[in-house]
């Protein structure tokens, strides 16, 4: 029994630490929500571990994931909750407002950056990596049999059916058959492009830069990122913060893609990836306004309570994980 329980422990984990970190550690819910937790964790939890195990099993790598993250993203914000085109959502006023706004398609290209950003990197591929960290000898290995990937599955659509339930119950929007037939279209297309790219990297015979290098500098590239979508001044055109959002996102995942393929990259520099985006929550949610906004001083001071427990634990996360690495570096190879 003891053993099988350290079999789950992994799956377990990225259960829990993808909705932590999609919504309690950037802000978007204080402290005192904590209860919702295992409610969200049917969506964030199932769907990063979802991804997780198909990508695993069919023996693919990062680009996959990366790639069933951005569909995640389209499916949760499109289909299921309708923030892409609900020009009100969250009783919120003018959310889909700015000169980036397409008619056409009835959404806004820097939301759609916002929702790419958030739930690709943090509410997926965090979570993904830095629950890896603590199983080395299982990085790549699936941690679930068939029925753990069958209740996952229930688990998931259980998450789909409420999220879209209730933002069809508490909201007056409603998507048109055309937002709905596209964003599926798009959602499907990721999926099949992320199994369809062949995972072959090419290794290039190169000193990988310092893990610290790597974490500084995703540190700062997410940092912008969120800048970007999040904060862009009102007064100055968004056309211009959706073309630095391009920008920067190509140059870090080329960044990325080509300090994978050096020949001593390794966990200690996955591990600086997945510190320095964790990190960028941790200062983001101090300026970021959780749902329902902060009405009265006593939500203030639990939200600032909230965000600094949250910083706090991120990086002691990120401090035994660090130990974990060096922990495997010393362990000698069997043969």
């Amino acid at each position: 029994m003891r053993q099988r329980l350290r079999r789950l422990a992994p799956a377990a984990g990225l259960f829990l630490l993808a909705p932590l970190v999609g919504e309690f550690l950037l802000g978007n819910l204080p402290i005192d929500k904590l209860g919702v937790l295992p409610i969200f964790a049917l969506l964030y939890g199932a769907g990063a571990l979802l991804i997780r195990e198909t990508v695993r099993r069919t023996g693919r790598g990062w680009p996959a994931i990366v790639l069933l993250a951005a569909a995640y993203a389209l499916l949760e914000e499109g289909p299921v909750d309708q923030l892409l085109w609900n020009p009100s959502y969250g009783g919120r006023q003018h959310t889909l407002a700015g000169d980036a706004y397409l008619p056409a398609l009835g959404t806004n290209l820097s939301v759609v950056q916002a929702v790419l950003s958030l739930h690709t990197i943090w509410s997926i591929s965090v979570p993904i990596a830095l629950v890896e960290t603590f199983v080395p000898t299982r990085r790549t290995a699936p941690w679930l049999g068939r029925i753990g990937l069958t209740v996952t599955g229930v688990l998931f659509a259980l998450g789909v059916a409420a999220a879209y339930s209730e933002s069809q119950r508490t909201g007056q929007f409603h998507a048109t058959p055309g937002q709905y037939a596209g964003a599926l279209v798009v959602i499907v297309a990721l999926v099949v492009l992320g199994f369809a790219v062949p995972y072959r990297p090419h290794p290039i015979d190169r000193t990988a830069p310092s893990p610290w290098l790597v974490g500084a500098l995703t540190l700062i590239l997410t940092s912008l990122l969120l800048y970007l979508v999040m904060f862009w001044p009102g007064r100055l055109s968004q056309w211009v913060s959706v073309a630095a959002w391009c920008v920067v996102a190509a140059a870090l995942a080329i960044l990325i893609g080509r300090w994978s393929r050096y020949r001593d990259w390794g966990a200690a520099h996955r591990l600086g990836l997945a510190a320095g985006a964790l990190l960028t929550y941790t200062w983001i949610a101090f300026l970021h306004q959780p749902v329902g906004g902060l009405p009265d001083p006593r939500a203030q001071l639990v939200d600032l309570a909230g965000n600094t427990v949250f910083a706090l634990l991120a990086v002691a996360l990120i401090v035994l994980a660090a130990r974990a690495v060096r922990r495997t570096a010393r362990t000698p190879a069997r043969y």
